[in-house]
């Protein structure tokens, strides 16, 4: 599925109080690598902006007064995401502000939720890092993502972090399936083994050599089992073992 990184930005913090959104920013990713395509909208709220979210992004109603209302954009917005798996950090912020702006139309681009898939970036780094601050901010910086250009909130400079974090968050089967995948293409279509580079390597992690010794043992007992064949190689014992 088409995946798409959102990010919004907001007069506020309470949708039932008024609360309208100010900046859409969203990135394309396919096969987990950016393809370059961007939906990214100022609008103009028609109300003033809370302290609070001024402070944050800086946006001040006058610079939004001659920016597209919602209902204007609507139909581009839509036509980006529909059938995307979307990528949001605290997802049900944005959901419920973009279905609200939605509902302020009638209703007819119907609900978002029903023509998209949601994952919430902020509930995988809870799970993954429970306990542990993981803000936006404390991700970058957990994963080493250079951040010291956000001096202010943006919806697409948010997003595009929020890209670099999620892909770093959910590293592993889905980057392992795809290097099997770009290697039987490549073997396919006559390639030369070892030209295939993935976009960002993988992790290297020092695996302690009790751990590595028994992983050959067990290679070598499926072996032993198989006729004789190993299904993986086993790891070369003078180089460090990695995973």
């Amino acid at each position: 599925m088409r995946q798409v990184v959102l990010d919004t930005e907001t007069t506020g913090l309470a949708v039932e109080k008024g609360n309208r959104v100010i900046e859409i920013g969203c990135l394309e990713l396919s096969e987990r690598r950016p393809t370059g395509r961007v939906f990214h909208r100022y609008l103009n709220p028609q109300r003033d902006i809370e302290p609070g979210a001024l402070e944050v992004t800086g946006l001040t109603r006058e610079f939004l007064s001659d920016k597209p209302l919602f209902a204007e954009v609507a139909d581009d917005f839509m036509e980006f995401v529909r059938g995307a798996e979307l990528i949001i950090h605290n997802a049900a912020f944005d959901m419920a502000f973009l279905e609200n702006e939605l509902a302020l139309l009638g209703g007819r681009h119907g609900r978002l939720a029903q023509q998209v898939a949601v994952t919430d970036s902020l509930a995988l780094a809870r799970e993954r890092f429970p306990g542990q601050r993981n803000s936006l901010d404390a991700l970058c910086r957990r994963f080493g993502i250079d951040n010291s250009h956000r001096e202010l909130h943006g919806a697409l400079l948010d997003a595009q972090l929020l890209a670099e974090v999620f892909l770093s968050l959910t590293a592993g089967q889905g980057d392992l399936a795809f290097a099997v995948s770009a290697q039987e293409s490549a073997r396919r279509a006559g390639t030369p083994a070892g030209a295939i580079r993935l976009a960002a390597a993988l992790p290297a992690v020092q695996v302690p050599a009790d751990e590595a010794a028994a992983h050959r043992a067990r290679i070598a007992a499926i072996a032993r089992a198989a006729g004789g064949v190993a299904v993986w190689p086993l790891p070369v014992e003078e180089e460090p073992a990695v995973a």
